[in-house]
C-alpha cells in the first residue's frame, strides 16, 4: 500500500463507527495468543459485515472459518433475535477464546459453533442459508462454494475473504496459492447463478448474490 492509499485507508477507518469493547479486547488477545493475528477480520471489515447483516436481515448464516471469533461476533451482533449463525472452525485450540468472547458478547444464544473439517460438517447441516461467509482454507474455496450455492436462498449472499491475496492475483507469474484464488474468482464471476462484485477492501472481499 503506497503512502496515499494508506492515508485514505486510515481516513476511512477514522470515519467508520467504532467497534465494541468486546471486539477491542478480542483483537488484543488475538494478537497475544495466535501466530497469525492478521487472519481476524479487523475493525473495518468487521463493521462492513455487521452492516451487511443489518441491511439484509438474514435468518440463517453460515461462516466457514471462525478463527478467534471476531467476524462471528460482528455478524451475531447484527442478527435478529430469532436468527442464527452456524460457524465452523477446524482448529480445536481456538475454541476457548471463541467461546469466551461469544459469551461475553451475550451472543451464545444466536451462535452455534462447530469444530472440525468444514467439508465434512457442511453436508450434515440440513439448512438453507441467507448468507454465507467463506474465510477458511483458500485451497478449498471452490469446494465450499459448490457445497453452499444450491442451499442459498434467492437473494442470499455469499461473501468470500482474501480474494486479492495481497494483490498477487494481478501478477503475471502466479504462485500456486495465488492461482487457486484467481481460479476461484473466475469461477464466481462466470457462474450464471450469481451477480457479484469484488471489492478492494483489506485483502479483497467478494460479494455474490444468488439470483
Amino acid at each position: 500500500m503506497n503512502f496515499s492509499q494508506k492515508k485514505i485507508y486510515e481516513y476511512c477507518e477514522a470515519h467508520t463507527s467504532p467497534v465494541s469493547k468486546v471486539l477491542r479486547k478480542l483483537e488484543r488477545e488475538t494478537h497475544l495468543k495466535t501466530l497469525a493475528p492478521q487472519m481476524a477480520s479487523g475493525a473495518f471489515q468487521g463493521k462492513l459485515l455487521e452492516l451487511l447483516v443489518r441491511m439484509s436481515q438474514p435468518k440463517v448464516v453460515l461462516e466457514i472459518g471462525t478463527f478467534t471469533g471476531y467476524s462471528s461476533i460482528c455478524i451475531g451482533t447484527a442478527l435478529a433475535e430469532d436468527a442464527v449463525l452456524h460457524t465452523i472452525e477446524a482448529n480445536r485450540e481456538l475454541q476457548a477464546i471463541i467461546q469466551e468472547h461469544i459469551k461475553v458478547a451475550k451472543l451464545d444464544h444466536k451462535i452455534t459453533t462447530h469444530v472440525g473439517d468444514a467439508l465434512e460438517i457442511i453436508p450434515t447441516l440440513d439448512l438453507m442459508y441467507d448468507m454465507v461467509f467463506i474465510d477458511a482454507g483458500k485451497r478449498d474455496y471452490e469446494r465450499y462454494f459448490d457445497l453452499v450455492i444450491d442451499r442459498l436462498r434467492p437473494n442470499g449472499i455469499i461473501l468470500a475473504d482474501n480474494v486479492l491475496w495481497s494483490g498477487k492475483v494481478v501478477d503475471k507469474k502466479k504462485d500456486n496459492d495465488t492461482r487457486i484464488i484467481d481460479q476461484f474468482n473466475k469461477k464466481v464471476n462466470e457462474d450464471p447463478r450469481v451477480e457479484n462484485i469484488t471489492l478492494p477492501i483489506r485483502d479483497g472481499l467478494t460479494i455474490a448474490v444468488r439470483k
